[in-house]
């Protein structure tokens, strides 16, 4: 009896959650795409639960500070974490020691979406299809050098993959960012990037960059004439960038199903889909145990080319 009534407090708890205002931690600076997408989840998020969802930036050492501080947070379902795939399944295998465990740390939520990835070239360079872009790579001497975000980023493994699965030499060029890469690309100084499908759209609609193939397993809605590498005959090639939402390990299972259902809510509506697609990310919405899935497989896949590239951050 004694065990019984201590356990109702809890479940008296659970059951009128959300009681407060919820922290959103995002482990990075406002205005990128990462807060951004944080911003519009959250507001919509309140709206569904009844309580406040604040965003709290806790930018710092690639995302690393804010996450550790999300890990460590009361499991009680008010304080939560904006998960990005650089942050969870890149960090963790580039750099020697990361203070969290992107998978006991944590109970997934839900996905929020996809920002999908593509390969950019320059327009005159005349590379319309992934064999002429392989053909023309073979015939540059030292490598055809692509360009990148800057080591250890989501662009930088996709440039990476693709060089391991098609045995194509390829010469990484890290840049301070992905516009900078497309600049050059643009400019004609660097003949290749990977590059997010929105920040690149402007360029490709203008006719200066060409798109020859998509990252992501479908088409991207905004690039329907655009194939995937696996159209293109790379099986199983897929790397996106992606957000999400999880709480701190240990957090009660109803709270989890209840931010999850209001997140799958959330970007189901039309509105949302297109607000996020004004960022470049597709709304993807799924189970926790659906992200959970992909957060182990991204990171074993990563893994995998962060060990044959030889990436290491300090």
């Amino acid at each position: 009896m004694a065990l019984a009534a201590c356990g109702l407090p809890a479940a008296h708890a659970q059951s009128d959650y959300p009681s407060k205002p919820i922290r959103l931690i995002v482990p990075f600076a406002t205005a990128g795409v990462t807060d951004t997408s944080a911003r519009i989840v959250a507001e919509k998020l309140s709206q569904e639960l009844g309580q406040q969802v604040v965003v709290d930036n806790k930018p710092g050492a690639a995302g690393n500070i804010g996450t550790q501080m999300a890990a460590r947070a009361e499991p009680d379902g008010y304080t939560l974490l904006l998960g990005y795939d650089g942050t969870l399944v890149i960090n963790p295998n580039v750099y020697a020691k990361v203070p969290f465990d992107p998978v006991k740390d944590f109970a997934p939520i839900g996905k929020i979406g996809d920002a999908i990835l593509l390969v950019a070239t320059n327009a005159k360079l005349g590379l319309n299809t992934m064999a002429e872009l392989q053909n023309y790579a073979k015939t540059v001497p030292g490598g055809m050098s692509y360009g990148s975000a800057g080591a250890g980023s989501t662009t930088h493994l996709a440039g990476e993959m693709l060089h391991q699965r098609t045995g194509i030499p390829m010469t990484h060029v890290p840049y301070k960012g992905g516009g900078q890469a497309l600049a050059d690309v643009v400019g004609g100084t660097l003949p290749v990037t990977f590059a997010a499908v929105t920040g690149a759209m402007p360029f490709v609609k203008g006719g200066q960059v060409k798109a020859v193939a998509v990252t992501s397993r479908q088409r991207a809605p905004s690039l329907p004439d655009v194939p995937t590498f696996i159209e293109a005959g790379l099986k199983d090639f897929e790397i996106n960038s992606w957000v999400g939402l999880l709480a701190p390990a240990r957090t009660p299972e109803p709270v989890i199903r209840k931010l999850s259902a209001a997140l799958q809510k959330v970007l189901n509506a039309p509105e949302m889909r297109d607000r996020l697609a004004s960022l470049g990310i597709v709304a993807m919405p799924g189970t926790p145990e659906a992200y959970g899935r992909e957060i182990v497989r991204d990171l074993e896949k990563n893994k995998a080319i962060v060990k044959t590239a030889d990436i290491k951050l300090d």
